[in-house]
């Protein structure tokens, strides 16, 4: 069974002897992937308490970190949650420094603009209003100076009839280099790396889906890989899709076999079953009352022979039963 990303059940290994795992009876003597961090001794946060801690009076919210999954107070975070709480994931200090390049991500994606600052924007000139005049010369003018009427129309003409003779090569390799470019994949993080963003000692904070906006180009998997982070790419790994997977669970366990097998019948097997439920009811809380009566143990071989007689006379009273309409 799986604790977390980082930790299976010691049952059936060298650390408890003569105790075989009942769902993994293959197991090994030693779960070599498990990472005993300090929440296995009861201890979470950078503070290393307990929680619920008898000692902290002061009220705090505990929130997981996704990538090593340890509990932090709010207030030991480096920064403030934002205030409306819009956020689905939470990544901490910790884990921001070994996985450095979420920085660049965070710019963009992440919820609390006041903990990671937005990206330096650069204006143009052009932006901030200012408009630069610039003295042309006389010999400028003329090389820049529009041909009009037939002049024009000539040049024209003759621009493209160059174009048209130029040898096949030169524009073929053109084309090639085109859809060369276009067929190289682009990395995201590389575009977003050559932005100006900030690093800071604080955890982050993000939205919902920011991982499907993660690089997934073969040098990114592969500092996933790296950093042991493969799972930022799952979108099977998020808190919200764990939350969902409780709550389907969860409703599948309220869920009455009986109903559901009454709800696929018709009104006519509806009526059939419940009353050979009821009549098995009642004979076998009968039968076993005697044996309660009489302070006796229920073998198997007893439950069997109720069984088999209950069968028997489900038969006699199938074969008196009438078809058709006297």
């Amino acid at each position: 069974i799986f604790l977390s990303r980082n930790f299976r059940c010691d049952c059936g290994n060298s650390k408890f002897k003569n105790l075989q795992c009942k769902l993994l009876p293959e197991k090994g003597k030693v779960n070599s992937g498990n990472k005993y961090n300090d929440n296995f001794y009861g201890l979470y946060c950078t503070c290393k308490r307990p929680y619920p801690d008898p000692e902290d009076e002061i009220p705090d919210e505990m929130i997981q970190c996704i990538v090593c999954e340890d509990w932090f107070h709010g207030r030991h975070l480096g920064t403030v949650p934002p205030e409306s709480g819009d956020f689905h994931e939470m990544v901490c200090q910790a884990c921001m420094k070994h996985c450095h390049f979420l920085w660049a991500y965070a710019a963009q994606l992440a919820g609390n603009e006041n903990q990671v600052p937005a990206l330096t924007k650069v204006n143009s000139l052009e932006d901030e209003g200012i408009v630069l005049k610039v003295e042309e010369s006389e010999e400028q003018k003329k090389e820049i100076k529009p041909e009009s009427g037939v002049e024009h129309q000539e040049m024209k003409e003759e621009n493209q009839i160059e174009q048209f003779n130029e040898p096949s090569t030169s524009s073929g390799a053109a084309c090639l280099e085109v859809v060369a470019k276009s067929e190289v994949p682009v990395c995201k993080l590389k575009e977003l790396q050559s932005k100006p963003f900030v690093k800071k000692d604080t955890a982050t904070f993000w939205p919902l889906n920011w991982r499907s906006k993660l690089c997934t180009c073969e040098d990114c998997l592969k500092m996933y890989s790296e950093l042991e982070v493969q799972f930022l790419t799952d979108e099977c790994d998020t808190v919200l899709a764990y939350e969902n997977k409780g709550t389907s669970d969860q409703e599948t366990e309220r869920r009455d076999p009986l109903m559901d097998t009454l709800n696929s019948m018709n009104r006519v097997q509806q009526v059939e079953l419940i009353c050979e439920y009821n009549d098995l009811k009642t004979e076998l809380t009968d039968y076993l009352r005697r044996f309660a009566d009489e302070g006796t143990v229920v073998k198997r071989e007893d439950i069997q022979h109720f069984f088999e007689e209950f069968q028997s006379r489900k038969r006699q009273r199938t074969n008196r039963m009438q078809y058709y309409c006297s």
